[in-house]
C-alpha cells in the first residue's frame, strides 16, 4: 500500500461506523465491476504476504497473542467510556 492508500485508510478508520460501513460496502462494489483474474489476485497476494513477512524480519511489525490483543480492546474500550 502506497502513503497516500495509508493515509487515505487511516483517516477512513477514524469515521464512525455507520460511515465506514457505506465506504468500505462502496469500495467493494467497485471490486465487482472490476474484471482481475485469478493469476492477478494470487501474484498480487504473493508480493504482500512478502512485504508483511519482510516487516517481522526486519521488527517493523510484529506479531500479538490473542491475549495481547483482548487486552488492547479491554483498555481502549475503557478509555473510551472514561
Amino acid at each position: 500500500m502506497n502513503k497516500h492508500a495509508e493515509t487515505l485508510l487511516e483517516e477512513a478508520l477514524g469515521l464512525p461506523a455507520d460511515q465506514r460501513v457505506m465506504l468500505a460496502s462502496g469500495l467493494l462494489a467497485s471490486l465487482d465491476s472490476e474484471a482481475v483474474d485469478d493469476d492477478e489476485i494470487e501474484r498480487l497476494w504473493s508480493i504482500e504476504t512478502e512485504r508483511r513477512a519482510a516487516m517481522l524480519e526486519s521488527g517493523e511489525a510484529r506479531t500479538f497473542t490473542r491475549d495481547e490483543v483482548l487486552a488492547g480492546l479491554a483498555e481502549l474500550r475503557a478509555n473510551r467510556t472514561a
